[in-house]
């Protein structure tokens, strides 16, 4: 049981996101710059943790653009071979390594098809950057563990000043404002995870609800406490749970409830009281106030990342090397 590189990783993140975040004027014009004239809409294509970021980006692109976002099928590319018109699309790739076979065929389909590409990798120098027409870096530096933490975290960001670009009236953001120190303030207060994984080390499942942008933060939990300890994690908008999947939501069953810091927290709280009648296992960790809502949400993501990594300790396993799985996927 180590743990040493995930712990050094989640640490690095206030670096990390000071200078995704220094240069954010910057990359915004940048994607102004590349911007397709009318914009039709946005699309984003990832796997796994990018996967998690593209939902947040998902949710900032169609408040912000006016336009309607959504996520890529890979598969209707490299599998279906679909012919499509993409004209006066974006489309935003994301990718830690920006090698992921079925990403990069992908692209070169979309682009061919039409669309403007713009890629965010950790890997400036990836067969992802041949393939898009802007290449913006997470700027994270290696990241050796499995469970990916400072990338995810600056991809949010980065997904934070791409869609501030596609507002009417450019200029100032604020979406990003505080969220190093916010980072911060989460990392130098490990107990409450700590404390949460005691309680739950003796797991088989685990349900992860957040709604809005939070509900990109509930999926990325899920898949670390997944990754991490092999617990099977589900995460979940909390308007889905209340459908068919709130029937296995028992007596003692746990849940954990993610904050955003938006409108979609009203939700939450309505489950909250759903789940203390039914005598569930709800909990919360703490959320920051007094921040954006795209701040609140990086910093849940990193809550969810202190969670999973205690988890896995408390259960004598190394969160750096799960079982059964590599740092690429070789998706095609």
């Amino acid at each position: 049981m180590t743990g040493r590189l995930m712990a050094a990783e989640m640490a690095e993140q206030p670096q990390v996101l000071a200078r995704v975040s220094a240069r954010a004027d910057a990359d915004a014009r940048a994607v102004r710059a590349v911007l397709p004239s009318p914009l039709a809409g946005v699309v984003f294509l990832a796997r796994g943790s990018s996967d998690n970021a593209a939902v947040f980006g998902r949710y900032l692109a169609e408040l912000r653009a006016g336009r309607p976002a959504g996520l890529a099928a890979p598969s209707l590319y490299t599998r279906y071979h679909a012919s499509v018109d993409w004209r006066g699309y974006l489309v935003v790739a994301l990718s830690q390594s920006g090698a992921t076979p079925e990403i990069i065929s992908t692209c070169q389909a979309v682009r061919a098809g039409g669309a403007v590409v713009i890629g965010i990798s950790n890997e400036p120098k990836s067969p992802l950057a041949d393939t898009v027409d802007l290449l913006l870096g997470t700027d994270a530096g290696p990241e050796r563990a499995v469970p990916a933490t400072k990338t995810v975290t600056a991809q949010l960001a980065v997904l934070a000043t791409v869609t501030s670009a596609l507002r009417a009236a450019p200029g100032p953001d604020g979406s990003l404002d505080g969220l190093p120190a916010a980072v911060a303030a989460v990392l130098d207060d490990p107990g409450p995870g700590r404390l949460l994984a005691g309680r739950w080390r003796e797991l088989d499942r685990l349900v992860v609800a957040g709604r809005g942008l939070a509900y990109a933060a509930a999926l990325e939990t899920a898949l670390k406490v997944k990754e991490t300890t092999g617990i099977l994690a589900e995460g979940i908008s909390t308007a889905d749970l209340l459908h068919g999947p709130i029937a296995a939501v028992y007596a003692g069953a746990p849940v954990l409830l993610v904050d955003g810091g938006g409108p979609a927290d009203a939700d939450t709280e309505e489950l909250r009281t759903l789940l203390a009648s039914r005598q569930a296992q709800a909990a919360s960790l703490p959320a920051l106030s007094g921040v954006p809502e795209a701040v609140q949400v990086i910093a849940a993501v990193t809550r969810g990342q202190q969670l999973a990594y205690e988890l896995a300790r408390a259960r004598n396993l190394d969160p750096d090397a799960p079982a059964h799985l590599s740092k690429v996927t070789a998706t095609t």
